[in-house]
């Protein structure tokens, strides 16, 4: 089975109405950190996870995360996306079990295995704009473990042929011993990619991200202590840590447990999840206004960097408003004087929230699949156009554009 972030709705706080005027913050935000390559940069998630059959991988023919029944091609039964690639800009893809497409053609999909793959996504994060990568490592002990090791000197590789940033991300949801084995993972295997040039770094130190900290989750059950001791692990051994925590870690409430302070003081970098909390301009509004504004507070308070989520929104559930919604989130995330974004995520078909190229229009989608394109309220959108406004986001963060409400990037060019 695919693991998943969970889509946890804080529900008090999502029932709550929008405000009418939304308060900015009094000061500019100052930056516990200058800019580097995550302190005023665009970071995007990358997954990497999947795999084909005859793809020559070591998942040895499974159809990792896109099947529930990874050993069966995906077709509309055995499933585990709700979004369709766009897949021409691949030299090689393999056919799935789902119908032809509705424009005609065999329904492809890629290999994230594939070197083409990665560095066609690395490609479009330069040609975006996109500064950095942190590629997701689940736990890697068990059968994943050698498709996992296989990925990040991939990752790396494209990295450095396109001149785009990459760190380690690990993602310890259900990683029953991650407090020994993530600390004998970078020791024995990860920390060798800091040697890279394209490896991240933050204050002259080499980037990690550990998410899945203080979520009030069964699968994520670590006590503070536990989480405390991982995160003075890693600072020990000269790291940057980046914190993935709960969307209510400040108040110790909903999906956040309580008792968290000391390991939220100890990250350098924190940034909280934001999948499934919101779904249209007026959730992010009422974000904006009861969550972000005073996170970005206390962060100034202790100084630790703010890079808050900011995602598309679930295309199959039709979140997306062909980019307002996402729009609104940079615009409130620049606002308040973030100290990154954090794109969730680049290649998430699973859950619906990718940036990468995406089927425009029922002729690129398997016929009679159900699946929505990109064009789904009936504005023509571009396979590309998330990636496009991920860039002009970006532009925006940087200062390179004024701080504008109003979406700048044409939904189609």
């Amino acid at each position: 089975m695919a693991l998943s972030r969970r889509a946890f709705v804080g529900t008090a706080l999502a029932a709550a109405p929008a405000a009418a005027a939304l308060p900015s913050l009094t000061t500019a935000a100052v930056a516990a950190s200058p800019p580097g390559d995550v302190v005023g940069k665009i970071t995007v998630g990358y997954q990497g996870w999947f795999a084909c059959a005859g793809d020559g991988s070591p998942m040895n023919g499974n159809w990792w995360h896109w099947s529930q029944n990874w050993g069966q091609p995906p077709s509309p039964s055995n499933t585990a996306i709700i979004s369709w690639p766009d897949v021409r800009d691949y030299t090689r893809t393999y056919p799935s079990a789902y119908p032809n497409l509705g424009g005609g053609g065999t329904a492809d999909l890629f290999s994230s295995y594939d070197q083409q793959t990665i560095d066609t996504h690395f490609r479009w994060m330069q040609e975006n704009a996109i500064d950095t990568a942190a590629l997701q490592r689940f736990n890697p002990n068990g059968g994943e473990g050698p498709i996992r090791d296989a990925m990040v000197p991939r990752v790396r590789d494209a990295a450095e042929r396109y001149g785009r940033k990459f760190y380690i991300m690990y993602d310890v949801t259900a990683w029953v011993n991650m407090q020994p084995e993530t600390k004998a993972d970078w020791v024995e295997k990860m920390r060798q990619y800091t040697a890279s040039p394209a490896y991240a770094r933050q204050n002259g130190k080499p980037v990690v991200g550990i998410w899945g900290l203080g979520f009030n989750e069964a699968n994520k059950a670590w006590p503070a202590d536990v989480c405390l001791d991982v995160v003075d692990w890693f600072k020990a051994q000269g790291v940057y840590v980046m914190g993935g925590v709960p969307t209510h870690w400040r108040r110790g409430i909903e999906d956040a447990r309580p008792g968290y302070d000391a390991v939220w003081r100890a990250l350098d970098m924190l940034s909280p999840w934001m999948v499934g909390r919101i779904g249209d301009i007026a959730g992010a509004d009422n974000f904006y206004q009861n969550v972000n504004t005073p996170d970005q507070a206390w962060c100034n308070e202790n100084g630790v960097d703010y890079q808050p989520c900011v995602l598309p929104g679930n295309l199959q559930d039709r979140d997306r408003a062909h980019g307002d919604f996402m729009w609104r989130q940079f615009y409130n995330m620049c606002r308040i004087g973030v100290q990154g974004i954090y794109i969730s995520m680049f290649d998430e078909y699973n859950e619906g929230n990718q940036i990468a190229k995406t089927a425009e229009n029922a002729s690129q989608v398997p016929a009679g699949s159900g699946l929505w394109a990109l064009d789904e309220d009936g504005t023509p959108c571009s396979s590309d156009y998330y990636l496009r406004l991920t860039g002009d986001g970006g532009r925006m963060l940087k200062g390179q554009i004024p701080l504008t409400p109003n979406r700048p990037t044409p939904t189609w060019i």
